[in-house]
């Protein structure tokens, strides 16, 4: 079977890898704050104690994430800027992705494909980062959303113009 969008597919593939790490990272965060929803205590403070009365299977993931994951006695923002790069790259490589599909169906050149798709997996990667790493501005951030609104711009501009060009001709 031939593959008609194979820099896409890679695209979307690494894309799915990078979503599963985040996603990991922000579930190791939840176990060792023992912050189940939200991005912090407090946020959850009116929430029923899942320990007063724990169901069979909330006793068993207590018991077994205490032995297996260190738990944190404080909040220090970490999950919930871990919550927001899972976030943060969730809302905006769908449609990078649907960018390089388009463009790869329409048989644009390849190197368009590529510095897109790249922009888009180190732009993400470098943001998420730079938010999970540090509190407020960073240069990971800065790089981040600075490649992905390249790709936005430019990938929107393309299909934009071979739209236009496509209806007209």
């Amino acid at each position: 079977m031939t593959n008609p969008i194979p820099i896409s597919t890679l695209f979307i593939g690494l894309s799915g890898f990078i979503a599963f790490a985040l996603s990991y990272i922000v579930v190791m965060e939840r176990i060792s704050t023992r912050v189940w929803h939200g991005g912090s205590k407090e946020e959850v403070v009116t929430q029923h104690n899942y320990l007063d009365k724990p169901s069979k299977w909330a006793a068993f993931v207590e018991n077994y994430t205490q032995k297996s994951v260190a738990t944190k006695t404080s909040d220090d923002g970490v999950l919930q800027r871990k919550v927001r790069a899972f976030g943060n790259f969730i809302e905006y490589v769908p449609l990078g992705l649907l960018f390089l599909v388009a463009l790869e169906l329409m048989k644009l050149p390849t190197v368009l494909v590529w510095l897109l798709g790249s922009g888009l997996i180190v732009g993400r990667i470098a943001h998420a980062w730079g938010l999970i790493t540090t509190y407020g501005p960073s240069p990971g951030r800065a790089v981040g959303f600075f490649l992905t609104w390249f790709v936005y711009l430019v990938g929107a501009g393309v299909c934009v113009y071979h739209g236009v060009v496509g209806i007209l001709s």
